[in-house]
């Protein structure tokens, strides 16, 4: 019988749910060409879904949790991939229909793996995760949308969160002027100290979208949605581009083909789970070499998986700040 190891377990017997430590085996994982040795772990809006049953996130159970984890491979019969090897994993519906990272031990399809790049430790790599991964995601849509620093102030909604504190230390390195949209002003000096040049409260955002506002972004990083992104959209200026990647808000959009059809904006969208090889490996060297490793620790705290019941409702709740790093 295989050693056993500590993982946190959602499960749902009787229409009832629960999350609680219980020791694994290797031969409980599921099926993949690489098994891991889970150094760190971090918990994203999707994770506080899958650790309070608030979505049905998890297909089937009982599952291990964690969309994201780093660590260092132990057995490979994948040709890329060999015993000592550093990796991270981001999505491929890992905490969702497959084992995730809420566990000390991982085994998955090495397709799925990038090589850790050798500027971070796994550790950092966590602090990054799929919310600064989906960051750089979205600075590169903006890029290859044209947008570059001389065309203007850069708008990032949900600020204070995983994805928009990561975006606004990336684009001031790249030396474009954030502005940083929050509901919690409490966080301004946070949100200054990654780079942020201007505050937008939220509440100017919330309201009824109109076709066509003042034009004042010339582009943005959007992780909320709904009437935030349609009000967004209606206040781009001619030629601006929206990276959007989130749902905080909801799924549906209250907006106007006007901005699209009259300034010429593009909405562009941005996909971290199916994101293709060749360019999610390129989101982490752009990662390692644009992203300010003192900004991230500043964005940064630690927990433990015995933290991530609680932190799951501090994520939906919106109380938690930048990126936490779970030690498994």
């Amino acid at each position: 019988m295989s050693e056993a190891f500590t993982a946190l377990v959602a499960d749902k017997k009787d229409d009832q749910y629960s999350v609680e430590i219980r020791e694994w085996t290797e031969a409980q994982l599921m099926d993949g060409d690489v098994t891991i040795a889970v150094d760190h772990s971090t918990i994203n809006y999707k994770d506080g879904l899958a650790l309070t049953g608030k979505a049905p996130i998890i297909r089937s159970f009982p599952l291990i949790p964690g969309i994201d984890f780093a660590g260092t491979v132990t057995a490979s019969t994948n040709a890329d991939y060999k015993p000592g090897d550093k990796v991270v994993l981001n999505g491929w519906g890992v905490g969702e229909s497959h084992h995730g990272g809420y566990a000390k031990r991982a085994r998955v399809p090495g397709k799925w793996l990038v090589p850790l790049p050798s500027a971070f430790t796994t550790a950092q790599a966590m602090a990054i995760g799929t919310a600064g991964y989906t960051a750089m995601l979205c600075v590169m849509a903006l890029e290859d949308c044209g947008i570059t620093p001389d065309r203007g102030e850069i708008l990032v909604t949900g600020a204070s969160g995983g994805v928009g504190s990561i975006a606004i230390a990336l684009l001031s390195k790249l030396g474009y002027t954030v502005a940083a949209a929050t509901g919690r002003p409490e966080e301004e000096a946070y949100l200054k100290e990654l780079g942020a040049s201007a505050i937008v409260p939220r509440d100017e955002l919330n309201g009824a979208p109109k076709p066509l506002g003042k034009a004042r972004w010339a582009g943005a990083v959007d992780v909320v949605g709904s009437k935030v992104l349609a009000n967004v959209l209606s206040q781009m200026q001619y030629g601006g581009a929206v990276a959007a990647c989130g749902l905080a808000q909801g799924m549906d959009l209250p907006a106007s083909v006007a901005p699209f059809i009259l300034r010429g904006v593009t909405l562009a969208g941005v996909d971290s789970v199916q994101c293709p090889q060749p360019r999610r490996r390129k989101a982490w060297e752009r990662l390692a070499q644009d992203l300010d490793i003192a900004k991230l620790d500043a964005a940064t705290s630690e927990a433990k998986l015995s933290d991530l019941p609680k932190l799951g409702q501090e994520i939906l709740a919106g109380k938690i700040r930048g990126r936490v790093v779970v030690a498994v």
